[in-house]
């Protein structure tokens, strides 16, 4: 049961992202209620996601060495300093075309090295793909694009200090979930 709402919460997570480039002409027909719709079913993705990875038993697949916590903290931090909004309000990340897409990757990639298990490898490896085929449509879609202006940089550096605060809210979240990110 759990593998199945892991796969499925993966599987509503990318379909609702992918609904405006699938299906434009429905996605335009249904005006601002399609918002609602797809955030419903970014959510319903979401708590499957959460559901299932919780409840599928633990398959080792690999043992991730003990230095990979601090590969996977440096690249969490980066992830959410992509996801500011530092890419439109800075300079370090202004020339990036999908910053958002990119932190997400960085997240995904940074949990696939910390976790050895098949359900971490399930949803952090089908996250990744779906940035990954994320970033190609969008090109495909959209092939002309240019920066907006930048920002300054004392953004970047009042983003950057916010991401590490959010990093470590989360990070004291994960632990009182029972997982600690940080070294002992």
């Amino acid at each position: 049961m759990g593998f199945g709402l892991l796969i499925l919460g993966v599987l509503t997570w990318t379909a609702a992202h992918f609904f405006k480039r699938a299906m434009p002409a429905q996605r335009a027909a249904m005006g601002d209620r399609g918002k609602g719709v797809v955030a419903l079913g970014v959510v319903t993705g979401i708590v499957l996601m959460v559901i299932g990875f919780r409840a599928a038993p633990f398959i080792y697949v690999w043992s991730p060495p003990g230095f990979m916590i601090h590969i996977n903290n440096l690249l969490v931090l980066i992830a959410i300093f992509m996801m500011s909004p530092a890419p439109k309000k800075g300079v370090l990340l202004n020339k990036m075309r999908h910053p958002m897409l990119v932190g997400f990757m960085a997240w995904a990639v940074a949990h696939l090295l910390v976790n050895g298990d098949l359900a971490g490898i399930i949803l952090f490896g089908g996250l990744l793909l779906w940035a990954l085929v994320q970033v190609r449509v969008v090109n495909s879609a959209e092939p002309e694009w240019s920066p907006g202006e930048p920002g300054a940089f004392s953004k970047d550096v009042i983003f950057l200090v916010a991401s590490f605060v959010i990093m470590m809210v989360i990070g004291f979240i994960h632990g009182w979930l029972g997982v600690w990110p940080f070294p002992s």
